[in-house]
């Protein structure tokens, strides 16, 4: 099913802003999951003003070497904004768990996205259905430490 996409930003923004809330209120003691997955923020630096920037995400693979997450934007025909902030400056800094680390970030090679997906989609189904309602490829977002 293909939400419109007043409805997937309207989620999209609820889920970041409660997330975000929900941290702050309780110092980022919770919550510690979300929809299965790692909540984390990332910080990128905008392509055009140079500002920095943070959203709120989930990781379905949050390790203590790598980080994956998917520019999935909830199917929608565009990148996300963060997506592209990342592709222009790859240096981001990523915060799990009110530890914030510098970081490298790059998109995966189809191989490589390949070879994530099931671990992906295991985590989080809904991408599945994502991938299926966009003609663009999702991209995999692997960071690494710098």
């Amino acid at each position: 099913m293909h939400y419109p996409d007043a409805v997937t930003a309207a989620g999209a923004w609820m889920l970041e802003n409660g997330h975000r809330a929900a941290l702050k209120l309780t110092g980022g003691r919770w919550p510690r999951s979300l929809l299965g997955m790692q909540p984390i923020e990332l910080h990128t630096t905008g392509r055009s003003s140079g500002q920095r920037r943070s959203t709120m995400l989930t990781a379905p693979i949050c390790e203590a070497d790598r980080v994956v997450v998917v520019a999935s934007k909830g199917g929608h025909s565009d990148h996300p904004d963060w997506y592209k902030n990342l592709a222009a400056n790859p240096d981001v800094e990523v915060t799990v768990e009110d530890v914030t680390k510098p970081m490298t970030a790059r998109t995966a090679s189809p191989d490589e996205k390949a070879e994530l997906w099931p671990r992906i989609t295991s985590a989080y189904k809904g991408y599945e259905g994502y991938q299926r309602n966009t003609d663009r490829d999702i991209p995999v977002v692997i960071m690494t430490p710098r």
